[in-house]
């Protein structure tokens, strides 16, 4: 699947939003990528989902299992894990950090894959490694609809992605002018209190 073909998938479901974005890593855009609208279609999950499942059997080879983040990854976590008929978990924030609940357990070894929707900074990516060392597991990679980072991420395995897209980022203290002075909005759920 080339790069037109997945963001057609994209912009046919709405995923690409304009305006003034403060994302999960703090940085300000003026795209969000909303991978929820992406992937509220069954059919064109799998669709994507089966493209980036062969992609991670190239490049990465086979895994024991799937972890992924909660909010943003459990959808394309969960299908990708379906297309590589592994088991899917995820972890999600207790007091600001990732864990494990819900009874869920990695054995000890396991060849996980991080699986997440979006990596910009990979900020969430790196929590989730810790996350997963911690309950023993080892992964051999994550996988990800859209690499925002163009490959900048500093992961310590190899990320497979359906596509690259360079989309600038800004600190808070240097928005170019056409986001000075316009209220941000924060789409992504890494705030989002109980």
């Amino acid at each position: 699947m080339k790069k037109d073909e997945v963001l057609k998938e994209f912009e046919a479901s709405g995923a690409i939003l304009k305006g003034h974005f403060k994302l999960s890593s703090g940085k300000h855009s003026d795209t969000y990528m909303q991978c929820a609208r992406v992937l509220m279609s069954p059919a064109r999950a799998e669709k994507l989902c089966k493209v980036l499942a062969e992609k991670v059997r190239a490049t990465i080879g086979e895994v024991d299992l799937v972890v992924a983040p909660a909010m943003g990854g459990l959808i394309v976590g969960y299908e990708t894990a379906r297309q590589l008929n592994v088991d899917s978990i995820f972890c999600e924030r207790v007091d600001g950090e990732f864990e494990f609940r819900r009874g869920f357990v990695i054995p000890e070894g396991a060849k996980v894959l991080i699986v997440e929707d979006v990596v910009t900074t990979a900020k969430s990516s790196f929590e989730t490694l810790e996350a997963i060392k911690a309950a023993g597991g080892n992964v051999v990679g994550e996988a990800c609809l859209i690499d925002r980072s163009c490959g900048k991420h500093n992961l310590p395995f190899p990320l497979v992605c359906l596509t690259e897209l360079e989309v600038a980022a800004y600190d808070e203290d240097a928005l170019p002018p056409h986001l000075a002075g316009t209220e941000a909005i924060k789409p992504g759920s890494r705030f989002i209190v109980k």
